[in-house]
């Protein structure tokens, strides 16, 4: 990447930003995946007795699966809803002709890697408490986010673009993420589904991701990899439109912030 060392500082400084000030500064990255992790243990586990599947031998290990799923939601809930304001946020850069805004994309999505790592080694650091072991595959939950990362920074771009002019963005994009997450199976396994109508699960792109994070950190099992070749090309067509829509349409971004 061109811009990589500036994407990295402007990452950083997000980060930091976030806790700057705080009595627990950067400890607040850690502590906050560790104590929801808690709660839906406790909920979960204790009040619903929920449990995911035949192969789940405890309450407890529903909270697991369902944290699993949600880190991916995490993920792209926070980029996307902060990127109906990163134009105006940035109104400082916007307005200076030479600087990359394109980069503002990157740096967004680094900050919610960043705790998406922190998440994850929460979830591998309770695993062998209430699932018995870390299996294998976790060394290839890399691989499974970077199969996303083309359609979080699409999302970006597009919404970023389209939040310059639509102040009214961040609520409707608030309420899409929500529903996006219900309409996966994070919160419940897609058997659930009846079968005859499972198939429109995948149409939310969360699905996907969400079932190869859990398959990989959880189950011990290789992800569908013909899922995840169509979903990148899909997804990698998808990041090519909306970068284009946002050059084309950062022109006037100076005229409206």
């Amino acid at each position: 990447m061109r811009h990589f060392a500036l994407v990295m500082q402007m990452a950083r400084r997000d980060v930091a930003s976030r806790y700057r000030g705080s009595f627990m500064g950067l400890f607040w990255s850690f502590f906050n995946p560790l104590l929801m992790l808690a709660i839906y243990a406790f909920v979960f586990g204790v009040i619903f007795k929920s449990r995911w599947n035949a192969q789940t031998t405890n309450s407890y290990q529903y909270a697991v699966v369902l944290f699993a799923g949600l880190n991916i939601n995490t993920l792209f809930s926070e980029c996307a809803n902060r990127a109906t304001t990163l134009v105006a946020e940035n109104a400082s850069f916007v307005k200076r002709v030479v600087f990359p805004l394109e980069t503002l994309t990157w740096s967004t999505l680094g900050s919610a890697l960043f705790h998406l790592f922190v998440s994850t080694l929460v979830l591998l650091a309770i695993s062998p408490v209430f699932m018995g072991g870390i299996p294998w595959t976790a060394l290839l939950f890399p691989i499974v986010v970077a199969c996303f990362l083309p359609f979080v920074a699409g999302t970006v771009w597009l919404l970023a673009s389209l939040g310059a002019y639509l102040r009214d963005l961040r609520q409707v994009v608030g309420i899409a993420t929500t529903a996006l997450l219900f309409l996966a199976p994070i919160l419940y396994p897609a058997t659930l589904i009846p079968e005859r109508y499972r198939f429109a699960l995948y149409f939310n792109p969360l699905t996907i991701i969400a079932e190869a994070a859990q398959d990989v950190l959880i189950w011990g099992r290789l992800p569908r990899w013909d899922h995840l070749a169509g979903y990148v090309a899909i997804a990698s067509l998808f990041a090519w439109f909306a970068f284009a829509w946002f050059e084309h349409t950062r022109r006037g971004f100076a005229d409206v912030v």
